[in-house]
């Protein structure tokens, strides 16, 4: 951590080297000569002409139309080793015109974690930053930002089998951006979802301070938490709330075609999804595949019933003849292990896994592909026309998903207000398009883009309205965003109360309170107001 005499000692530096940056090269050069003065070690700068600045680059983006020439590319990539880098890094690219963008797993849907289009940018990349350390005793951990989901989860367990945390499906995300927005897994209708359960945190603010939760305040603290860490400063840490899980879990995959009745299973679903049993999570996948992998040949609709049950198989059994015997759940259908072991086989769909798979970073990245999402909610059950349509709709382009998760049970009971993440009681289930591709020409990604665009448009008068909302971690460009870099409260309220609902004002202004000059900023940030005087 920085003294408050090297603070004042960077900022006198700044103020007498602002005479220097004449030219762009000037520029620069003295932005790495603030790190090197005011640094108790050296921090890990990586420029274009450096022979690991394309590796580092690469190695956290999952959308291959991000790889592109065509995409702006950070002027250096800094990968700090203690706290203090974070710290100098903020003050020193303040004064250099030199905006930040802050990655801590890489699977921002948008890449507004490591791209920016207007301005020039550093990219903090915190994959050094994860140091994890849990106190079953009090059932907490703290988690620095650039660790992952995985290293997590598998540090918990080292330490309890009936401890968890309810963080989301993929163990390669990063902690920093998932719980910021306010990821979710298995666990959201028993526990809520990950930001529900932070008690404390680490936040580098624009004045390159280092803040807890009581030095920065009660609206800051509410902001960080599901209102996105990239707008208010850098967060370093959290310190979560455990929860508790028991020594057996059962969990299961229901695959059903067509021909099986699926259809007519999707839509009773969704009059019973969120009305389970809150240890129970039933998502529904819906995709198009080609048999047999034959490319050529007719798709097949496959329907998939995935379910996690905190408790034996026959709890479930009984659970699920009660709530939904249409389903057909048969006891070879379900497996019991281990909490942590369910989260590998929802991961990577294996029973046969080491668990230490979870601290293979590189291992548990997917294949890197295109792709484009969108998100939904859905407040009332569809009419059974509308999942014939998506199925109709899936056979037209390749490698299509539609993911559904079940709200309800704890999400019930926690206020809008709470934190910044506000989709709670109402939502019945929230919805997930995406398609997928390797292709890699501009005719194929047009193709995807108008196939998604248009199936959105179709679900309009179904999913949530004034506003219809859309969920942070699922960016969506296209829902608004920034126009050379700034907005004003109206511009940005278009693509904000999407995804905060009411909760967009506070937003601004604690935005306005902390960081009036937009200093961290993204294509989809909140942005400040003029003034604290202006009533929004």
């Amino acid at each position: 951590m920085i003294s408050e005499f090297l603070l004042l000692s960077i900022v006198m530096f700044m103020t007498s080297s602002s005479l220097l940056a004449s030219s762009s090269s000037n520029n620069y050069e003295i932005f790495l000569l603030c790190h090197d003065i005011h640094s108790n070690f050296t921090i890990p700068i990586h420029s274009p002409t450096s022979s690991s600045y394309t590796s580092i680059l690469h190695a956290s983006i999952h959308n291959l139309k991000f790889m592109l020439p065509t995409i702006p590319k950070p002027k250096f990539i800094i990968t700090p080793m203690h706290e203090s880098h974070v710290q100098v890094t903020v003050l020193c690219c303040r004064q250099h015109s030199l905006q930040i963008r802050t990655r801590s797993g890489g699977h921002d849907f948008e890449g507004l974690s490591y791209v920016s289009y207007y301005v020039p940018f550093v990219l903090l990349d915190l994959i050094h930053l994860r140091t994890i350390s849990v106190n079953i005793e009090d059932n907490t951990a703290w988690v620095q930002t650039g660790a992952t989901l995985g290293e997590l989860y598998y540090r918990i367990a080292e330490k309890s089998r009936t401890h968890a945390f309810p963080g989301g499906f993929c163990p390669s995300v990063g902690v920093g951006g998932h719980i910021s927005g306010a990821g979710y897994g298995m666990l959201i209708r028993k526990y809520g979802v990950t930001a529900d359960h932070v008690v404390d945190a680490r936040l580098v603010d624009v004045n390159g301070r280092i803040l807890d939760k009581e030095s920065m305040g009660e609206d800051l603290f509410w902001a960080i938490r599901g209102g996105g860490g990239a707008s208010f400063g850098v967060i370093l840490a959290w310190k979560i709330r455990l929860v508790h899980v028991p020594p057996t879990v059962t969990a299961f995959i229901v695959p059903r075609t067509l021909e099986q009745g699926a259809k007519a299973l999707v839509y009773k679903w969704q009059f019973i999804g969120n009305k389970l049993h809150e240890d129970l999570f039933l998502g529904v996948s819906i995709q198009a595949m080609h048999l047999d992998g034959d490319h050529n040949g007719k798709k097949s609709i496959y329907i998939s019933f995935e379910g996690h049950y905190l408790g034996s198989s026959e709890n479930l059994l009984q659970l699920m003849e009660q709530s939904f015997p249409e389903i057909g759940l048969k006891k070879e259908d379900c497996t019991e292990m281990s909490w942590i072991k369910s989260v590998v086989y929802f991961a990577v769909y294996s029973l046969e896994t080491n668990l230490n798979l979870l601290l293979e970073r590189k291992n548990l990245i997917p294949p890197k592909r295109r792709y484009m999402a969108k998100s939904d909610y859905v407040q009332k059950h569809m009419p059974e026309k509308v999942f014939e349509e998506i199925c109709k709709r899936l056979h037209e382009i390749d490698e299509p998903e539609i993911i559904m998760h079940p709200y309800g049970g704890k999400m019930n009971d926690i206020e809008e207000s709470a934190i910044a993440f506000p989709h709670r009681k109402g939502n019945m289930y929230k919805i997930l398009y995406l398609v997928t591709s390797k292709e890699g020409d501009h005719e194929a990604e047009r193709k995807h883009a108008s196939w998604i665009t248009e199936l959105y448009n179709y679900m309009t008068p179904y999913v949530s309205k004034s506003p219809r909302c859309a969920y942070l971690p699922f960016k969506d460009i296209e829902l608004g965003h920034k126009k050379n870099g700034t907005a004003t409260y109206l511009e940005a309220k278009v693509w904000g109360n999407k995804y905060f609902k009411n909760n967009f004002d506070k937003l601004v202004n604690v935005k306005t309170k902390v960081d009036p000059d937009d200093f961290f900023t993204n294509e989809q940030g909140i942005p400040p107001l003029p003034s604290l005087a202006e009533d929004i």
